[in-house]
C-alpha cells in the first residue's frame, strides 16, 4: 500500500508518523512519500520520520520528494495537509480582522475566508493532477477549512473525504473522564466543520451525557473556555470553535492583549526543526504535543484503512450530506458520523435538530456556498457578499472594510486581484 502526504514537510508530520508506525497492523503502508516544495524542512522531516519508523520496526519505506506528479504517482491514498501562505499568512488572518472589530482566526470569519480564497484553488490543481495520474486514489482531506475545501472537491468529482481531530479529541477527552476505553464512547457529534456539538455521549448504547456534565461539567467547560452555565443550559458539548460565536466580543479582547496563535506556532516550529536535526532524535518530541492537531494520526489511519478496506464502519467525517439534514443543500458537506468503505463515506440517519443549532448550521452552510463561489470564481463583490453572509459579520460597513483588507493582505494568492 502506498500512501502520499501533500504537505509533508509539516513540522506536524512526525504525530502522523508515529501513527502509522504504531497501528500498522490496520493499515499496512508498504511505501510514503512525503510531498513539499520546502526542500530544507522536507529533508529535516523526512529523516526523523525514517527513524520514527526504523525504531518501531516498521518495514516501510519512506521517501521525499518536491515533485508532486511524481510522487503522487501509484498512490493508493493521498493526505492533503498544506498550509498556502505558511504561517505568515496565517498571522496576517487572526490579526487585521480584529482591527474591524471582529474575531482573527484561520478557519473562521474573515480570517477563514481569506484561507479559503488561497487553498480551493491550489488543492483543485492538486487533485486533478492525482487523478490524471492515479484515478482510483482516495484523497484524505485535513486542510483547513475543511468543510469548504471537501465541498470544492467533492463538486469537481473527486474522491474525497475531510477530516477533522475535533470529534476524536472529545472522544478520548470524555472517555478518561467516564474512566472507560476510547473505543467504547460513541458520540452523537452533529453540524459542519468546526462548527459541531455533541448531542449524546454513548457507552455501552446508553447516553451518559447528562451524567458526563454533571459530575465533570466544570473540567469540560474549563478546557473549552466557556461558562459552565451555559452547557448546563444546552444540555450539550460544543465544540471550542462555537466560542467564536457564543462569546465574540470577550474573544475579540482577549485576542487584542495576546500574539496571535499563528506568532505562537511559528516559534514552536523553530524549535521543533531545531529538535528534528538531531540525527539521535527517533521519536516525536513532546513539544509536538503543543502544535495543535491531537489524535490526527489516529483517525486519518482509521479513515484511510476504512476507505481503501472497503470495511463499513462508523467514523466521524466530512461528507456530503444528501439529505441527512434536510434544511441544507444536498451538496453542502456536513460533519457527522457516516458509514465510511470503498464507496467513500455516507452519512447515518440522525435526530431533527433543534432551530438553536439548525438556524446557524443553516446560515454558515449559505457562508460556505459564497466563501467557496468567491474562491472558484473570484472578484471584490463575491468577497464582500460571503463576508455580508457571515454570522460573525453581518454588517454593511465592517464586511466593505474586511473585503479590502483581505484582499490587500492576499493579492498575492489571488490571481483575479
Amino acid at each position: 500500500m502506498k500512501l502520499a502526504v501533500i504537505g509533508g514537510g509539516s513540522t506536524y508530520t512526525p504525530e502522523l508518523i508515529d501513527g502509522f508506525a504504531r497501528l500498522r497492523d490496520a493499515l499496512p503502508v508498504s511505501e510514503l512519500v512525503l510531498i513539499d516544495p520546502a526542500g530544507e524542512r522536507l529533508e529535516l522531516v523526512g529523516g526523523l520520520a525514517r527513524r520514527i519508523f526504523a525504531r518501531q520496526g516498521h518495514p516501510g519505506r519512506i521517501t521525499w520528494t518536491g515533485d508532486l506528479d511524481a510522487g503522487v504517482d501509484g498512490a493508493d491514498a493521498v493526505l492533503l495537509q498544506l498550509r498556502v501562505g505558511g504561517q505568515a499568512a496565517r498571522n496576517q488572518d487572526e490579526t487585521w480582522p480584529l482591527e474591524c472589530g471582529c474575531v482573527g482566526q484561520e478557519t473562521t470569519g474573515a480570517g477563514g475566508l481569506a484561507k479559503a480564497l488561497r487553498t480551493v484553488p491550489v488543492v483543485l490543481d492538486i487533485a486533478e493532477r492525482v487523478r490524471r495520474r492515479n484515478p482510483d486514489a482516495w484523497i484524505v482531506d485535513f486542510t483547513n477549512p475543511v468543510g469548504i475545501v471537501t465541498r470544492a472537491l467533492l463538486g469537481h468529482g473527486h474522491k474525497a473525504v475531510g477530516l477533522c481531530n475535533v470529534a476524536i479529541g472529545f472522544q478520548r477527552k470524555f472517555a478518561k473522564l467516564l474512566g472507560v476505553r476510547p473505543g467504547d464512547v460513541e458520540l452523537e457529534h452533529v453540524g459542519l466543520n468546526h462548527l459541531t456539538w455533541e448531542r449524546a455521549v454513548r457507552v455501552g448504547g446508553t447516553d451518559v451525557l447528562p451524567e458526563l456534565l454533571a459530575k465533570h461539567g466544570d473540567a469540560v467547560a474549563a478546557d473549552l473556555r466557556m461558562p459552565r452555565s451555559l452547557l448546563d443550559r444546552l444540555g450539550v458539548v460544543p465544540s471550542y470553535y462555537l466560542r467564536y460565536f457564543y462569546q465574540h466580543d470577550e474573544v475579540v479582547r482577549e485576542m487584542r492583549t495576546k500574539p496571535s496563535r499563528a506568532a505562537e506556532v511559528a516559534a514552536i516550529e523553530r524549535q521543533l526543526l531545531d529538535l528534528y536535526a538531531d540525527p539521535a532524535l527517533d521519536e516525536k518530541p513532546e513539544l509536538l504535543g503543543k502544535r495543535g492537531g491531537a489524535y490526527y494520526s489516529e483517525a486519518a489511519v482509521a479513515l484511510t484503512s476504512s476507505l481503501l478496506g472497503d470495511t463499513g464502519d462508523v467514523q466521524i467525517v466530512n461528507a456530503r450530506n444528501d439529505g441527512t439534514l434536510p434544511f441544507l443543500p444536498d451538496d453542502a458537506v456536513i460533519e457527522v458520523p457516516a458509514t465510511v468503505g470503498g464507496a467513500g463515506a455516507a452519512p447515518v440517519p440522525l435526530r431533527p435538530l433543534e432551530p438553536l443549532y439548525s438556524g446557524l448550521i443553516a446560515q454558515v452552510t449559505a457562508y460556505e456556498q459564497l466563501a467557496l463561489e468567491a474562491a472558484l470564481k473570484g472578484g471584490r463583490d463575491r468577497v464582500f457578499a460571503a463576508l455580508l453572509s457571515h454570522p460573525l459579520i453581518g454588517q454593511y460597513t465592517a464586511a466593505e472594510r474586511l473585503t479590502d483588507e483581505l484582499i490587500a493582505h492576499n493579492r498575492e494568492h489571488l490571481t483575479w486581484a
